[in-house]
């Protein structure tokens, strides 16, 4: 039996010629089941048309002996689709966290105020003035 990089090699005609043996169709069909591989991945790995592996599904397949119809590629957008949530999830916990330190500072800073009796905000969007105005350049007395 070839390997993949054989089978890049290979022309289109001579690509209309392979077989793959039961054995490796059971266990990609097994992969597909089990929800390890969809039916995109093995026709993209193997160069075989997705008809081609849904005929591999309705001949290997342990459901087919049971009667059962297994619906494959929503699986995949199934597992897509928690991905996607659980990422909406971290990320809404991160911006929870940011909010809070927000709440913090702003609370820190409200207090820093009434201690001090000045207005830290505003300093913060004006120009800052750095002291007394007074550099040590070009006074020769430092």
């Amino acid at each position: 039996m070839a390997n993949l990089g054989e089978f890049e090699k290979l022309t289109v005609k001579q690509r209309q010629n392979r077989r793959f043996s039961d054995e490796v169709k059971r266990k990609k069909v097994s992969e597909i089941e089990r929800c390890i591989t969809t039916v995109s991945e093995v026709s993209r790995e193997y160069q075989v048309s997705r008809s081609a592996i849904y005929g591999w599904i309705r001949h290997y397949s342990r459901m087919r002996k049971k009667q059962e119809r297994l619906v494959l590629e929503g699986l995949s957008d199934t597992r897509k689709i928690n991905a996607l949530k659980e990422k909406v999830k971290e990320l809404e916990r991160v911006v929870g966290q940011k909010q809070l330190q927000i709440d913090f500072f702003d609370k820190m800073i409200e207090l820093a105020e009434e201690e001090y009796g000045i207005d830290i905000k505003k300093k913060c969007s004006t120009k800052s003035s750095g002291g007394s105005g007074r550099t040590g350049k070009g006074t020769g007395t430092e």
